[in-house]
């Protein structure tokens, strides 16, 4: 429940920072950010941003259950947990590769919420998986509009 709450925390302030960065407009009145892939540069500090996150998690969670969350399981709750927090940094930076993300996280937290008797958590996170799979395709179609419309 620990890494549930921080989750919660942490996707309140990535949403007020994503809607900051995504309601900024030019003096042309247009959006500044746009949907976009990520760089090879970019990539490279998203998997150091996750690693960094899995550990942190992983060892928290490891000593926190102790006292806390006899249901955790560390491993699974810190990759669920990191590639959300992956998931949501991107999301407000717009980039493709958070549907990537958050499609792991969604496969991951389907059978460890079944594991933990959380049925209809399960089935939540079997919609948010399809929603995040139709999410994909679309900013790949936006992305690919927006190029045409460049060129």
């Amino acid at each position: 429940m620990i890494g549930e709450a921080s989750v919660n925390f942490y996707y309140t302030v990535m949403s007020i920072y994503g809607w900051v960065l995504w309601a900024k407009k030019d003096q042309q009145k247009k959006h500044v950010l746009q949907i976009s892939y990520s760089t090879r540069k970019e990539w490279l500090l998203q998997l150091t941003f996750f690693a960094a996150f899995y550990i942190i998690l992983f060892f928290a969670l490891t000593y926190l259950k102790k006292y806390f969350g006899t249901q955790t399981i560390p491993w699974a709750d810190a990759f669920a947990s990191a590639t959300a927090y992956t998931g949501m940094w991107l999301m407000a930076k717009k980039k493709v590769e958070s549907w990537y993300w958050w499609i792991a996280t969604n496969i991951a937290s389907i059978p460890l919420y079944f594991v933990k008797q959380y049925v209809f958590t399960s089935v939540f996170y079997i919609i948010l998986l399809i929603m995040a799979v139709f999410g994909l395709i679309e900013w790949i179609k936006r992305v690919k509009a927006s190029q045409q419309y460049a060129a």
